[in-house]
């Protein structure tokens, strides 16, 4: 089990309130039906399937899709192999380490404040057992960092990465003084990767009023989440890269 979710579950408050939502709603459903409750409660049904289905979903991301997902993002970079590469709200290490599997002769560094309701079992410990489980100890490092104050020189990296994080900032002048930290400690002709389920519109103007230029990208699977979702996530990529200083 602990091979399966080395890189943690993703919102773990969410599963639980979907799975408890999941089973309210269907236990509701089975006591209407064998004639137990006085109020009929026949469309619970669908709520009991759709909330099930959420929490599937995110499990199945968690333990599978999200480092399937990794690594189609990943090999959207041109690697030399000698980068200098940051993940901002690196979690567990999940784009750490395969990061580092691309820079044999670069430096990965890794900062979060690890918040356990954004991920299970969310620390620096964490990072360096992934990465000593993947043969990558002696490029990684991690540090307890706020995204909105890195603690680093500019122009200190050759890639910025950032996934499912800086949306966890709940003000907007937060996020934005994160995309212009980032872009700060990014070298001139630094490549840009954000992936996030939200905000990506803003993450691209500001990173390009910082010096960036910036696409959005997103798949099919993304389009499915949005529409499912009816807008409330809104997941992709935000791509760029550093103009000339």
């Amino acid at each position: 089990m602990d091979r399966l979710f080395s890189y943690g579950l993703d919102a773990p408050p969410v599963v639980r309130n979907l799975l408890l939502g999941s089973f309210f709603c269907g236990a509701l459903f089975v006591l209407d039906l064998v004639g137990i409750l006085p109020i009929h409660v026949n469309g619970l049904i669908w709520p009991t399937l759709s909330m099930g289905a959420g929490a599937i979903a995110m499990i199945w991301s968690s333990a599978r899709g999200k480092i399937r997902e990794r690594e189609i993002i990943l090999d959207r970079i041109d690697w030399r192999g000698d980068e200098r590469v940051i993940d901002i709200g690196c979690g567990r290490g999940l784009f750490t380490v395969a990061a580092a599997r691309r820079v044999p002769r670069g430096h990965v560094v890794g900062i979060d404040i690890w918040q356990a309701e954004d991920l299970s079992g969310n620390g620096p410990g964490a990072v360096i057992a992934n990465a000593a489980r993947e043969g990558v100890s002696g490029r990684v490092e991690c540090r307890s960092a706020d995204m909105r104050e890195i603690p680093f020189p500019d122009n200190s990296f050759d890639v910025a990465l950032s996934s499912a994080a800086i949306h966890n900032l709940y003000d907007a002048a937060d996020r934005a003084r994160a995309i212009r930290e980032i872009a700060r400690v990014l070298a001139p002709d630094g490549r840009l990767v954000i992936s996030d389920i939200r905000h990506l519109s803003d993450y691209a103007r500001w990173a390009r009023e910082a010096g960036i230029a910036t696409v959005i990208s997103r798949s099919i699977g993304d389009q499915i989440w949005r529409l499912g979702s009816f807008g409330f996530l809104a997941p992709g990529l935000v791509l760029g890269r550093k103009g000339p200083e």
